[in-house]
């Protein structure tokens, strides 16, 4: 028998070798299982009702593209590509090559995000109730469910929401295995090996994990054997993640170009709490605050509970504190989206603990609450609530039906830009050879790998890209030099630019890119400075001509 921190099962301290001052308090009076169930089963509702009414309202993204067209290669390639060149976690890329495979698009690589959001709800539901009872577990799913996090994430076609649902399960088999032992240690094996699969953060998860049984000391003879067995069978994704390090200059010994220091990286923890409930600082204040005194409660009513928040928590921030982080990543609240079930926890736990004493007062807070998340979803991302304007819609279906009917097999296509999707779920046989525009060593190895003469090269700017200093619906029609090798055209914010010939060899290719962006940074284009830069860092590596 060990310590649970179950709100429904509290075990004496004798039998479970508890000292009194540390054994689980009893919880107060709770929800029915009913009226939790139906709860539970609302936020699921809203949020599936949310995502498949706004699924194509945020508008596509590069990210999106490179997933999909990974995912058009052969099962094998897709691990090669993802495990051995690219680097992360290949789990996405998976239902990806399913996605297009079987047919579908963007609408489909969608359609698992918000499946996986949905699935969510209820499993923060559960970690919520293990923490501090039905009642708390509700108020838990019902903040996760608003929140920006969970929202967006539901709709953009990434990990993002796998990752929430993977980490979130993990962390409940994690605290069934502690309970119970036995298989449930395989099961939990299983579903954080999925969770390290889905992203390299996944690390921050398994570690967190381990942090958080040392400090209990329950089954460590189980404990230990089955995180040393998820660490081996672990090797492939931790080789990827290496290389997906060296590609982003990540290494140890703190500072670097991003987060250097304690002061960046509790900024960054600030905006990651900010967009796992509200961002508007007054009310993130208060929130931070509500957090800590349910910390507090949390610690004297499940002191195991508190362990595991803490666990939670910390393990991300010493990671960051010690890591180096070169220019080329970009830390973003998304990654820290296996929190959301413990803040949210946190934020719901001195609500419920308040209802008995000041009746409807903390329901009101609560719905407030959730009205500041959702509000501030809409700040941060107005297009998932809003879509985006017709006139680039019916721009960018125009530019596609071009670019797919002019597509020729041998094409070279530069950066994974959206027009290239539609124009790929138009022509099923666009061309395989797309040159990652932020990675001069990948993009080089890309153009050595294709077939050769190379095609037509193909070059996209978008005006009205949020990387611009100020997006804009239309875009000026410049020509690259010499204006002879090329041809373009313009559609809305679009400019599409095409080389009249073949490049036939790489440095061909990278020559002509670099007089392309050379106009992006003439018409002030924000991805202009990076994608020139790999031109001629790619360039360089091919040394003499």
């Amino acid at each position: 028998m060990t310590e649970t921190i179950s709100p429904t099962r509290h075990p004496s301290p004798t039998r479970e070798g508890l000292r009194p001052e540390v054994a689980a308090r009893p919880a107060p009076a709770d929800l029915s299982a009913r009226t939790y169930a139906i709860g539970v089963a609302a936020c699921s509702a809203a949020v599936a009702a949310f995502v498949l009414v706004q699924i194509h309202a945020w508008p596509p993204h590069e990210d999106e593209t490179l997933a999909l067209f990974t995912g058009r290669h052969s099962f094998g390639d897709v691990m090669g590509i993802v495990l051995g060149h690219r680097g992360g976690a290949p789990l996405h890329f998976v239902l990806a090559f399913l996605v297009t495979h079987l047919g579908g698009g963007l609408t489909g690589l969608r359609l698992f995000s918000a499946l996986f959001a949905v699935a969510s709800v209820p499993v923060i539901g559960a970690l919520g109730t293990r923490l501090g009872g039905r009642a708390t577990g509700l108020a838990a799913a019902a903040l996760a469910s608003g929140s920006w996090a969970l929202l967006f994430h539901g709709v953009y076609g990434r990990m993002y929401s796998l990752f929430l649902f993977t980490s979130a399960l993990s962390y409940l088999l994690l605290e069934r295995a502690l309970e119970a032992g036995g298989r449930r240690w395989t099961w939990w094996a299983l579903v954080v090996l999925a969770t390290i699969a889905t992203h390299p953060y996944g690390a921050l998860v398994l570690a967190s994990q381990g942090l958080y049984v040392l400090l209990r000391r329950v089954r460590l003879r189980e404990a230990i054997p089955a995180f040393a067995a998820v660490a081996v069978a672990g090797i492939p994704f931790w080789r990827s993640d290496f290389v997906l390090a060296g590609r982003f200059d990540v290494g140890l010994g703190g500072g670097g170009d991003k987060l250097g220091g304690p002061i960046p990286v509790l900024k960054y923890l600030w905006t990651v709490a900010g967009d796992l409930s509200a961002g508007y600082w007054p009310v993130l204040v208060v929130l931070l605050l509500l957090a800590a005194l349910g910390l507090v409660l949390l610690a004297r009513e499940r002191p195991a509970g508190a362990l595991l928040v803490g666990a939670v928590f910390f393990t991300p921030t010493f990671a960051f504190l010690v890591a180096k982080l070169g220019s080329q990543t970009s830390p973003e609240s998304r990654h820290l989206i296996f929190a959301l079930p413990f803040f949210s926890t946190l934020l719901a736990l001195p609500l419920v603990r308040a209802a008995p004493r000041v009746r409807l007062a903390p329901v009101a807070a609560l719905l407030a609450l959730l009205c500041a998340e959702v509000a501030w979803a809409d700040h941060k991302t107005p297009l998932l609530f809003d879509g985006e304007p017709s006139t680039r819609v019916e721009a960018r279906a125009a530019a596609s039906a071009w670019l797919a009917r002019t597509a020729r097999p041998n094409d070279v296509l530069f950066g994974y830009d959206p027009l290239f999707l539609g124009a790929w779920e138009r022509n099923g046989g666009l061309t395989e050879t797309v040159v990652p525009r932020a990675d001069p060593k990948l993009a080089l190895s890309v153009l050595r790998a294709a077939p050769k003469p190379l095609g037509h090269g193909v070059w996209v700017f978008d005006a009205s890209d949020t990387n611009n200093f100020s997006p804009k619906l239309d875009i000026p029609l410049r020509m690259p030099r010499p204006a002879s090798a090329f041809e373009a055209r313009v559609w809305g914010p679009f400019l599409v630019v095409r080389s009249l010939e073949p490049v036939r060899t790489p440095r061909r290719f990278l020559e002509e890119s670099r007089a392309v962006e050379l106009v992006g940074q003439s018409i002030y284009m924000g991805d202009a400075d990076v994608n020139l830069d790999t031109a001629k860092r790619a360039l360089k590596r091919l040394g003499p001509g």
